[in-house]
């Protein structure tokens, strides 16, 4: 049977790039048959802005121009009590003027991140801690779904029905109206529990399953060689479990960051709810969703690029 990939590799690359041209030229076209304004123009200054920014006196008080483009307060309270802003742009006191707290006494002009860039911070934040978390949670739980142990294996099978079980949606809602209530925990912190918990339970799958894939034989003959238990596991059946694992954690760890848009309807400014408050603002939806699926591919993209070199690199040294 002939292998439909044979042939000159140009031609199939031609392939690809005419279907993808395809795909854009019926984006394009769809997007000029409605009757909508695009507006492009307003997105970057919530991504980075040239701006200037008001500088406010934490005190009541005078305030003295020097002349070197600095103003200093001085509190009527507590003379002791002073505030220097240096290097301003802008003077917008006058020498001896009398200044309340809160008052802007001058301004400063700069590149300042906008708010889809700060939502887009808050995201990597999120998602960092919660790799973290879940791969050290779903790493103990997949040791438990393989062990001997009745109360280790039952513990760790519970664990994963109830979370794959159930939405992440509603896991956020407990955890935080719930948990965070009682504990008096803040939203970031819930929001970054629960997806650690959630995306440790299919991690946990993902061990167990790379565990049970290496032949027995592995841990009778690092057992027979005078290896504990816990030695042949970390030594010689967990590295090799690597190798299985490594695709199918990574596909995880994606989601994780996909699943991470949900924590924004507990009140956390990530890069979804970003987009939405800059849509209120801006009126301008296609532009503002289509720049925040973008930043997103932007992350899922730089971390796959690393597991596929990691994969790389690991088949290399094996």
């Amino acid at each position: 049977m002939t292998d439909p990939s044979s042939g000159p590799r140009w031609l199939w690359h031609g392939v690809y790039a005419a279907v993808i041209a395809l795909l854009c030229a019926s984006v394009y076209f769809a997007a000029k048959s409605v009757d909508y304004t695009w507006r492009w123009d307003r997105v970057p200054a919530y991504i980075l802005a040239y701006e200037s920014t008001d500088l406010i006196t934490p005190y009541t008080g005078i305030a003295s121009v020097p002349g070197d483009g600095s103003v200093v307060v001085e509190s009527t309270v507590d003379t002791r009590d002073q505030v220097r802003f240096e290097q301003l742009d802008e003077v917008l006191v006058g020498d001896g003027d009398f200044v309340f707290e809160g008052d802007a006494v001058g301004a400063r002009e700069g590149w300042a991140l906008g708010p889809l860039s700060w939502g887009l911070i808050v995201t990597l934040k999120i998602s960092l801690l919660a790799l973290v978390f879940s791969i050290l949670i779903g790493v103990i739980a997949g040791l438990g779904r393989v062990s001997s142990n009745p109360a280790a294996s039952a513990l760790a099978a519970t664990y994963v029905e109830i979370i794959r079980g159930t939405p992440l949606l509603v896991q956020i809602f407990v955890a935080y109206y719930f948990f965070g209530t009682v504990f008096g925990l803040s939203a970031f912190a819930m929001g970054t529990a629960a997806l650690a918990v959630f995306t440790g339970a299919y991690v946990a799958e993902i061990v167990r399953a790379g565990i049970e894939s290496i032949p027995e034989g592995q841990m009778e003959a690092a057992r027979s060689l005078g290896m504990s238990y816990p030695q042949a596991m970390r030594h010689v059946i967990l590295p090799q479990a690597l190798h299985t694992t490594l695709p199918p954690m990574a596909g995880q760890l994606i989601n994780l960051i996909k699943d991470s848009s949900l924590v924004s309807v507990i009140a956390i400014t990530d890069l979804t709810k970003a987009g939405r408050e800059v849509v209120n603002s801006t009126f301008s939806p296609f532009e503002v969703w289509f720049t925040v699926a973008a930043m997103y591919l932007l992350i899922t993209g730089s971390l796959s690029y690393a597991i596929n070199r990691l994969e790389k690199r690991m088949g290399t040294a094996a």
